[in-house]
């Protein structure tokens, strides 16, 4: 499957530093930086600098450095924020949209991790 990826997006702009960003955590393959409109006490973007679409897009095509150092940065922020379960937290949710049934609102793929608070049902009942 082919993919399209528009450099203009919102996240291309912030990794090229054309937007300011709350950044939580950067290495040389991954920026995580706090969403500027938090569902959740703990809201935070996780964002490969490599340009993917999204979830299948990055992990078909990504080098094996790219897609550990996105994985470790993930546990990090979860161990860092307090949310794993077996470390004393409460929990979290990592969530990633894809396409418009998943209502992907940025075509550059990216996770949420949210925590903080109970967070609900993750999908309503149809």
């Amino acid at each position: 499957m082919p993919y399209k990826y528009d450099d203009q997006n919102i996240f291309a702009k912030i990794l090229r530093g054309e937007i300011p960003n709350d950044t939580v955590v950067e290495t040389e393959h991954t920026l995580a930086f706090n969403d500027i409109g938090p569902k959740a006490p703990v809201h935070v973007l996780v964002v490969p600098k490599g340009s993917y679409v999204n979830h299948d897009h990055f992990h078909s095509r990504a080098t094996d450095a790219e897609i550990l150092d996105f994985v470790r940065v993930t546990a990090r922020i979860i161990a860092d924020k307090g949310l794993a379960p077996g470390a004393g937290g409460s929990g979290y949710r990592v969530i990633g949209n894809a396409g418009p049934h998943g209502l992907q609102e940025v075509p550059h793929y990216h996770l949420h991790i949210l925590g903080g608070r109970p967070l609900g049902a993750m999908v309503p009942d149809a």
